[in-house]
């Protein structure tokens, strides 16, 4: 009995000490463009389907009862809201020594599909917590090799997405990000874009024109994902997206092959990804995610980039031949 009070008490300290207010991922309250509201309703819903992952691994102590409430809610969010849950579980395992191990727990267990995204939700909390902060490059290096860069790929949509005037519109480069990691936040920096611009894809080109060339393509790889995974345009914009991505076509066709595995693994098909791939790629959503098991086959540490990186490009090789085809046509 004594057990029971005190773990429902340790649940309620939690729960309030660490709630986000559900209108912190409203356009207004964010101050993102917003002409469409269709993609406005749609963009929220997502905000709202992370949250509600969020609170629901605040409040449920149990891994697997929480990969199943999770699991309940509409398929083609669950990406969304597995990584609100990453987040809060890596929040809990370094705030609650005791339950250290939460987050990995999740990983192995019921979020093992949406790894990619459990990654990037741990970005989120380092994002969040002073000590982890100072130092995300430190904080990230104890994960696998080639997925370590979508933990900097969350911190970065989580600072494009909650200070975007900073990392958006002035283009400030974070002080304690080197090397590689300033890469993986760019490419998650792009990916909060498509949020901060309301999926308007008439402003993203000049959007990212404003930033210094050498980061432009991780940025176009980001939205290039964000388009494909989140959704909130239909066919007609996003052709117009990749005729105004010019040169950096690849990148962006990269970045919604990423989109298409991440659902392929997880098993939550969403008709906007295959849309995206077909527009973006030039093959279905289920090629696109085979062409990024391909590169992915005997991959490696190279002498001048990470695994993750040459992963990438692998990727991006095979889809320039695709885009100079779709350019054909």
């Amino acid at each position: 009995m004594a057990i029971r009070v005190m773990k429902s008490i340790l649940r309620s300290i939690r729960s309030k000490l660490f709630r986000i207010d559900g209108r912190e991922v409203c356009f207004e309250r964010r101050g993102f463009h917003s002409t469409n509201e269709l993609s406005r309703a749609h963009l929220e819903r997502v905000g709202k389907c992370f949250l509600e992952g969020y609170h629901s691994a605040m409040d449920i102590d149990s891994i697997d009862v929480l990969g199943d409430v999770l699991s309940r809610l509409d398929r083609q969010y669950h990406g969304f809201a597995f990584e609100g849950a990453a987040m809060a579980l890596a929040l809990l395992d370094h705030v609650f020594p005791t339950w250290r191990s939460r987050w990995q727990q999740f990983l192995v267990g019921p979020g093992a599909n949406h790894c990619y995204m459990l990654h990037v939700g741990y970005g989120w909390a380092i994002a969040r917590l002073p000590w982890l902060r100072r130092r995300p490059m430190q904080s990230s290096s104890r994960f696998d090799p080639v997925l370590r860069w979508l933990v900097l790929d969350g911190f970065g949509f989580h600072e494009g997405y909650f200070h975007w005037l900073r990392f958006v519109t002035a283009g400030e480069i974070p002080a304690n990000l080197s090397g590689y990691g300033l890469r993986a936040f760019d490419q998650g920096l792009g990916r909060s874009l498509w949020f901060v611009v309301g999926a308007d894809v008439g402003r993203i080109s000049g959007a990212i024109s404003a930033f210094r060339s050498e980061r432009r393509a991780d940025l176009w790889s980001g939205i290039g994902l964000a388009c494909a995974y989140a959704g909130g345009a239909d066919y007609s914009a996003i052709t117009a997206l990749r005729q105004s991505s010019e040169c950096y076509a690849s990148c962006l066709a990269q970045g919604a092959a990423f989109a298409a595995k991440a659902r392929e693994r997880a098993g939550n098909p969403a008709d906007h990804t295959t849309m995206v791939c077909e527009a973006l790629c030039g093959m279905p959503a289920a090629s696109a995610a085979m062409v990024t098991d391909e590169c992915l086959r005997n991959l490696r540490d190279s002498d001048i980039e990470p695994a993750f990186e040459c992963w990438r490009q692998g990727i991006q090789i095979r889809m320039a031949e695709e885009t100079i085809a779709i350019g054909r046509k």
